[in-house]
């Protein structure tokens, strides 16, 4: 290999173009079919390092999101997301510990609890009265946990959430910090808050949080199932991390997956043009959004920040509100669909969630506005419509991931209530809706009929 390649994916295609016979995995020997990446998919082989010990190649990609990202470490994660998660809350925790978490974390952070039989206590954010998305995590929530978990090994809260909600990470950090907690910020919806002036506040590594795991796919152009662990702190022990993070990843990872980390490194290093751009797009939906008269976009257009108890918003998230409409999330999901070839993230009950990143062109924002404009004309307003968005407050707020296997096989009731038993949640976000432990009341049978009523896929797990 030569050592005139700028990175990794250069690397690759001077190796796939170099005459050498592959007599090594992957099994397609890189024989090529359209639209798949087989000339540049291989294994370990000489001169392309090893993820879990990395000294050359993989080594310079991690450093240069290292230095991108402005922390102390920074590894490639091909599980995604999940598997930083989990061997985050692994490297943290001794098996049987306490920990805190916040209430709307993803169902990742749940597993991760499970598998270590910790011993979990939640903090319950507030829920915006509009739309019943969660609000931020706020200090003085985490002072009062704290305070009364104070043999806890860390905390998890999600900032930004899958909506843009954004916490206020630094004052957090510092309430954590002086108990000798750690804290663990999934920032999957976040990779870009380093990159972006409108949706700084709060981020996380500059911050103060000590382990901060992002989805580079979500909102950054790398490939799917990437995304990006950084440490930050003296209360983590750096080895320890790395060992549960080559029990979590693959012990083949993906090169075209890393690869895409690489290049989606180098588009960062000189992107401020790409996030200038972003932002003017961005600025001008929202202004274009005041025309919306029934439709309307949380955070955006006649709709500010300053209407909402959030520490922080990332209009980067574009949660278009049914409220008050004759049409329910699904519904607008469907149209932007059917009529107008637009594909949105999700849907819930009455509002839509369109993610956006810096790949989106000013003619792509204009095109879903004038959709939205379409549909906002063709719709009635129904003041008096039953609102179902607030999802109903839990009745417990500490629980023991062990304590379902102790339950008998036979269904028990607390006060004429029954004990559930299984983690059931809407997917996406896959925030848990109950889990097992809390009681299957009325309101949230209810509340769950009226997910699948409007479209909404409910799990059982």
């Amino acid at each position: 290999m030569s050592n005139k390649t700028s990175g990794l994916y250069d690397a690759l295609k001077e190796y796939s173009e170099s005459g050498a016979y592959p007599f090594h995995m992957p099994g397609h020997k890189r024989n090529l079919y359209p639209g798949l990446p087989y000339d540049i998919d291989i294994t370990e082989i000489n001169g392309f390092d090893d993820l879990h010990n990395a000294e050359g190649i993989l080594k310079s990609t991690s450093e240069k999101m290292q230095k991108l990202f402005r922390s102390e470490h920074s590894y490639m994660l091909i599980n995604g997301s999940t598997c930083g998660i989990l061997a985050a809350i692994t490297a943290v925790t001794n098996y049987g510990d306490e920990i805190i978490i916040a209430r709307n974390c993803h169902r990742s952070v749940y597993n991760a609890c499970k598998l270590n039989d910790l011993d979990v206590h939640f903090i319950f954010p507030a829920q915006d009265q509009h739309t019943g998305i969660a609000d931020s995590i706020t200090p003085e929530s985490v002072e009062q946990a704290v305070k009364q978990y104070p043999n806890s090994k860390a905390i998890v809260i999600t900032s930004p959430t899958y909506e843009g909600v954004i916490s206020d990470i630094r004052s957090i950090s510092e309430i954590v910090h002086r108990c000798g907690i750690v804290l663990i910020t999934d920032n999957a919806h976040g990779a870009h808050q380093h990159f972006c002036g409108f949706c700084r506040a709060g981020e996380p590594i500059e911050n103060g949080s000590d382990i901060v795991i992002s989805s580079l796919h979500k909102t950054l152009p790398s490939l799917t199932q990437t995304a990006a662990a950084h440490l930050n702190s003296q209360f983590v022990n750096r080895k320890r991390f790395e060992k549960q993070l080559a029990v979590f990843q693959t012990s083949s990872p993906s090169y075209v997956l890393m690869a895409s980390i690489d290049k989606c490194m180098d588009i960062l290093s000189d992107s401020k043009e790409l996030f200038s751009q972003y932002e003017e797009n961005l600025n001008k939906f929202s202004a274009d959004a005041k025309q919306l008269e029934k439709l309307h976009i949380l955070c955006m257009g006649s709709d500010s920040p300053q209407k909402h108890p959030f520490f922080a918003f990332d209009i980067g998230k574009i949660v278009i509100c049914t409220e008050n409409t004759n049409i329910n999330g699904s519904q607008l999901m469907q149209i932007l669909r059917s009529k107008y070839s637009i594909e949105t993230e999700m849907a819930y009950t009455d509002h839509v969630l369109a993610m956006t990143s810096v790949c989106d062109t000013t003619n792509a924002f204009d095109y879903l506005m004038n959709a939205l404009k379409e549909i906002d004309d063709t719709l009635i307003l129904l003041p008096d419509k039953k609102k179902y968005s607030e999802l109903p407050k839990p009745h417990r707020s500490s629980y023991k991931p062990a304590y379902l296997d102790s339950l008998p096989n036979a269904p028990i009731y607390e006060n004429g209530n029954l004990v559930n038993r299984q983690y059931i949640y809407a997917y996406p976000p896959g925030v848990p809706i109950i889990i097992p432990g809390e009681l299957f009341d009325d309101n949230i049978r209810e509340y769950i009929q009226h997910l699948k009523d409007t479209g909404i896929k409910v799990i059982y797990d």
